[in-house]
């Protein structure tokens, strides 16, 4: 029973699973082949083509920086923009920080105190 009913059942859903996570990825994801390509392939050969799917978009992820995130899911696109590289908080700024300081000197000139 093992073998007739749940061994199809797994390859039915390893190919759903990858061809879900195909039709949600990005173009530099898909190791070059186009999307059609990809779709032939995992649906005629199932183990093999989701298998290698699975592989070929982990490892360009890989090579491109990119970790696991919200793109990471089947069928979903972030939510938002990417958030730029850069300094988080305004206070890891150098350029806010220096701006500060210009503001905190020219109050003290002007006799302005320890008052924001």
């Amino acid at each position: 029973m093992f073998a007739r009913v749940i061994l199809p059942l797994l390859v039915v859903g390893l190919a759903l699973y990858a061809l879900l996570d195909l039709f949600g990825s990005e173009e530099d994801e898909r190791g070059g082949l186009p999307r059609w390509l990809w779709a032939v392939i995992i649906v005629l050969l199932p183990i093999f083509g989701a298998v290698a799917w699975i592989i070929v978009k982990r490892s360009a992820r890989r090579a491109s920086g990119g970790g696991p995130g919200p793109s990471s899911r089947p069928g979903r696109r972030p939510s938002g923009p990417k958030r730029p590289s850069g300094p988080v908080a305004p206070d890891d700024d150098p350029e806010f920080l220096w701006r500060l300081e210009q503001e905190k000197r020219r109050r003290e000139r002007e006799g302005g105190g320890d008052t924001p």
